[in-house]
């Protein structure tokens, strides 16, 4: 150990360690998969109450619909749905 040290393991350490590799290979897909999954179902629309891509725009109105508040996005939009 060199003098000054704190008493943690090298990063050279760590990342050569076959334990680190067997954790983070099931941790950094299991994140990205989640993540795919949350925004693909729709469900980080309903977490978030962010109007989905599909919702914009109806056959009626081919206009941006303009949001004034950011969490009622959703009602806002039945509205101006209704409106149409």
């Amino acid at each position: 150990m060199s003098g000054g040290s704190t008493g943690e393991r090298p990063f050279t350490d760590v990342i050569t360690s076959v334990r680190y590799w067997i954790i983070h290979s099931i941790t950094i897909p299991s994140l990205f998969v989640s993540g795919v999954l949350l925004v693909f179902t729709g469900l980080a629309n309903d977490i978030f109450a962010t109007p989905r891509s599909s919702e914009y725009f109806s056959n009626d109105r081919k206009q941006v619909p303009i949001t004034n508040e950011r969490f009622n996005a959703t009602l806002e939009l039945k509205d101006l749905n209704r409106k149409f």
